[in-house]
């Protein structure tokens, strides 16, 4: 009989874990859940009291059984799911599946996979917490509540297929809302103004701005022409010290922020880099919002100061998490060993360990101290200043190891010289070399970045440390938001310049709003927030979301029964389902009227059609089949239907447009449902982003036929008369057989595969054949 049995979540989990537990012990892993609410079916019985209907899903069951029979003849079952509350729900749910008596199981948990902490969470086990579990459950039901309701609606009002969820709708609404912002912006321009002085040696240059930005080029022109006559005077000369305070050690979301900005790591990259970690046993548990240290790591941070930098560089510091209901308040995230430099099976891991050892490290660090000057040059007769602000550091201290970068949302103005500032003395006369007014604009909001909205989501109080990369994964899937590039814009500015007691005027051009991976609304993520924001208000309220967290955490301290909260949700939430699913409208959801077509004299509109945007002329008359039909044309790439005009909507009925022949044959461009093409020889090519269909012209065209013909004789290795089907093809990893719509691997020991014959081919897919299917098995990932 075994003596004890150890379930985690993760295979990886139990493999570290098996390490540090004697011959008594056998790890097994449940794979994330082993049962959930049925996916097709709503499975919460509302009439009484909300009862969840759990199923063990079928790719489940075998394991299932394995588990029960591993239990029965095991002595004691330690649950050791992680210690959040989806964790403690996953013990929950492998205590009722599985049968096991309170007399013979224990849960236990940890926030780190080290020896110490799992021989220390065996000494000190405790029951499963019923309150975290009731926590996780109330989410869960809500969010299907949600989900089952409103996507029906959005199938009949919008389009089929969609779907809506509690806090992934509210994200869609952040991007929408800014991308209207966006949209709404008007730029001001205003002058920078910036002086190069000579210092009394005749060669030191010293750089300074006008304390204050000028309106127009008037006011440029009469502040340069009275500069002309006018001396300049160093009046004013400060020199402060000023600290700088290192930031606390990571929780995810500024880990997910952090590694967005200095790795370029996406937030759900930056999780599962994070959980190969943490089962490797190299960092404590990831999805946290505490910024707390244990006693051991602020010993060993000590250690690690002491013994590389001495002890200038030294503080302590005791960080406390400031949010209300940190469920995952356990530690911030940290190496579990600030010994190992590095750490990690490939170089990503190592990017990442590298990043939170440093910033650990860094927060038990003495405050950098710096040396800001300002220099003020005073104008004769003029009451502005110009002002040169320099910045050195006097002593590194946190800034040895590591520094907090700054959003990439903030556009930093780069004309600052921020460095060392030359000497100079009181009441000096300067020499006036030039004088430059630059015309600058203010800048529109930006475009979140996936770590830029994590922060916002956790501002508002929406969501969990769990629940980030989730949602932000499901919108992007869901195809609400795309991450993207934005092409920018040319725009004129003017430059005014006194050199040599002479003005003079220069226009120059720059390239404004163009962005890299941001997130953007698709026009379907735009017309489903709009129905959203008018029938579901509530739903989609930033303070309600936060306050469902709220609740959530209150369930979670035994403050409230979940399905109490459940129910005052669901009996205003019901009524106006009910009443939306009534109502009928005239118009498509999202549909907008451009104006007139000149040609025909039929309306114009854009709405969402079957494939997405579409731009229709006419209307249909279901009761006159005489009637013409209407004409439907899809919007390209980058137009949306909130501000596409009459005249680029008309232009898309030009397609498809001949462009010209080619070896006798006529080249055709149009629009289909995965983008622009050419039609050329009954074969189809695909127009890239950076040629337009209503533009390109016939050499481009047969530049891109030419390269298509070139990559497909690349692909075709062998081909086989006697058997036309059968083919042997390059892939993207190597070559593989083709044989009547199903692919066959090439075994290693081929190795030149255009000596294979037509038998040989036979003879693979036959053994291929009689192999059984390797099912994986994958970690469930994490619900939001």
């Amino acid at each position: 009989m075994q003596k004890n049995l150890v379930i985690v979540e993760s295979p990886a989990k139990a493999k570290t874990i098996e390490k540090f537990l004697g011959k008594d012990y056998k790890v097994m892993s449940s794979y994330g859940h082993i049962r959930d609410l049925k996916t097709k079916e709503f499975s919460i019985d509302i009439e009484h009291d909300y009862a969840p209907q759990y199923v063990v899903p079928a790719d489940k069951k075998k394991l299932v059984s394995e588990l029960k029979s591993e239990a029965k003849s095991a002595e004691q079952v330690w649950l050791a799911s992680d210690e959040d509350r989806e964790g403690e729900a996953i013990s929950w749910h492998l205590y009722e599946v599985l049968g096991l008596k309170p007399e013979k199981t224990k849960r236990i948990v940890f926030h780190e996979i080290t020896k110490n902490a799992i021989l220390h969470a065996i000494e000190t086990p405790r029951d499963i917490d019923i309150n975290l579990v009731n926590a996780q459950q109330a989410r869960r039901v809500l969010d299907r509540i949600v989900g089952f309701e409103l996507s029906p609606i959005l199938w009949r009002k919008v389009k089929p297929a969609l779907s809506a969820g509690r806090v992934q709708s509210v994200a869609v609404r952040l991007i929408v809302e800014r991308e209207r912002e966006i949209n709404d912006f008007v730029s001001e321009a205003a002058y920078r103004v910036i002086a190069n002085f000579i210092l009394p040696d005749g060669t030191t240059v010293l750089k300074a701005e006008l304390n204050r930005r000028l309106k127009d080029k008037k006011e440029v022109e009469v502040f340069l022409e009275s500069c002309k006559s006018a001396s300049f005077t160093i009046d004013d000369i400060t020199t402060k010290p000023v600290k700088k305070s290192p930031a606390p050690p990571f929780t995810t979301s500024t880990l997910q922020q952090e590694a967005a900005r200095k790795l370029g790591y996406s937030v759900s990259q930056t999780m599962m880099i994070a959980q190969r970690l943490y089962e490797s046993g190299l960092i404590t548990y990831m999805r946290t919002d505490s910024v707390n240290l244990s006693d051991l790591a602020l010993g060993t941070a000590k250690e690690a100061i002491l013994d590389t930098y001495g002890e200038k560089y030294y503080k302590f510091r005791q960080y406390h998490t400031k949010s209300k209901g940190a469920q995952e308040a356990h530690e911030a995230i940290r190496p579990t060993y600030i010994s190992n430099v590095e750490a990690g099976n490939s170089p990503q891991e190592k990017k990442l360990y590298e990043l939170i050892r440093k910033r650990t490290i860094a927060c038990q660090m003495a405050d950098a101290e710096l040396e800001r000057t300002t220099i003020s040059v005073g104008i004769s007769g003029q009451t502005e200043r110009f002002v040169a602000v320099g910045e050195v550091i006097s002593f590194e201290g946190f800034l040895q190891v590591y520094m907090e970068s700054n959003d990439d949302d903030v556009e930093k103005d780069k004309e600052q010289d921020n460095g060392l500032l030359p000497p100079v003395k009181l009441h000096e006369v300067l020499s006036l070399k030039d004088i430059v007014a630059t015309e600058r604009f203010t800048q529109r909001p930006p475009r979140y970045t996936e770590a830029s909205l994590v922060r916002r989501l956790e501002e508002l109080g929406i969501g969990r440390p769990s629940t980030y990369a989730p949602t932000i994964q499901t919108i992007q899937n869901r195809e609400y938001v795309v991450k993207g590039d934005k092409e920018g814009t040319e725009r004129a500015y003017t430059v005014i310049t006194l050199s040599k007691g002479k003005i003079k005027e220069a226009e120059k051009t720059e390239i404004v709003g163009a962005d890299r991976n941001k997130l953007m609304p698709t026009d379907i993520g735009t017309v489903v927030n709009d129905f959203l924001m008018e029938y579901f208000p509530d739903v989609l309220d930033y303070n309600f979301t936060a306050s469902v967290e709220k609740e959530f955490d209150s369930v979670a301290d035994g403050e409230l029964v979940w399905t109490k909260a459940i129910d005052k949700f669901y009996k205003i939430f019901h009524p106006i389902v009910e009443a939306t699913a009534a109502v009928k409208t005239e118009h498509k959801v999202g549909e907008r009227q451009l104006g007139i077509d000149p040609k025909s004299g039929n309306p114009v509109f854009v709405k969402i059609g079957r494939y997405g945007p579409v731009v229709q002329i006419g209307v249909a008359h279901t009761e006159d089949k005489e009637a013409p039909k209407p004409q439907f044309a899809s919007l390209l790439k980058g137009q949306s239907i909130d501000t596409i005009t009459l005249e680029e909507a008309l232009k898309l009925f030009d397609l498809p447009r001949t462009i010209g022949e080619y070896e006798g044959k006529v080249m055709v461009a149009a629009i289909g449902r995965f983008g622009p093409f050419i039609r050329h020889d009954g074969k189809f090519v695909s127009i890239p982003k950076d040629l337009n269909p209503l533009t390109i012209t016939p050499e481009e065209a047969i530049t891109l036929i030419d390269e298509k013909r070139k990559k497909d004789e690349q692909r075709f290795i062998k081909k086989f008369e006697e058997d036309p089907e059968m083919e042997i093809l390059n892939g993207r990893f190597g070559p593989y057989i083709s044989y009547q719509k199903a692919n066959y691997r090439i075994p290693k020991t081929v190795t030149d595969p255009t000596a294979l014959t037509l038998d040989d081919c036979k003879k693979i897919i036959a053994d291929a054949a009689e192999k059984p299917a390797t099912g994986k098995k994958t970690t469930r990932k994490k619900k939001a």
